[in-house]
């Protein structure tokens, strides 16, 4: 599955538009994560647990999108937009959202 946030993917014409197919994925805040956090943020540097669960996060959103692409007969999806948001009323959870284009190649 080519996977591009570019409107066409280079040498290689859609043949078939199949639509908007999209993919979200909402992880909350793990208490024990959030205090190591905070002490990162105070001393400085790169907090690498919240990385890896926005990576992972990141990872499955994309990954349901593909999915979706595949059910509709694509092999390939462009356009592809990521967005992340912040939810809930103290901010503990986060949200990561991909959409794109599914097309036949």
């Amino acid at each position: 599955m080519i996977t591009t946030t570019t409107p066409i993917v280079e040498g290689r014409p859609a043949k078939e538009y199949l639509g908007v197919v999209t993919g979200e994925v909402i992880v909350g805040a793990n208490l024990v994560r959030d205090l190591f956090a905070s002490i990162t943020d105070i001393v400085g540097g790169r907090s690498g647990k919240y990385e890896q669960v926005l990576q992972r996060a990141r990872k499955e959103a994309l990954a349901e999108m593909e999915e979706e692409a595949l059910r509709l007969g694509g092999n390939a999806v462009v356009g592809v937009d990521i967005d992340y948001e912040v939810l809930g009323k103290t901010g503990s959870m986060l949200m990561v959202s991909c959409s794109g284009t599914a097309v036949v190649l």
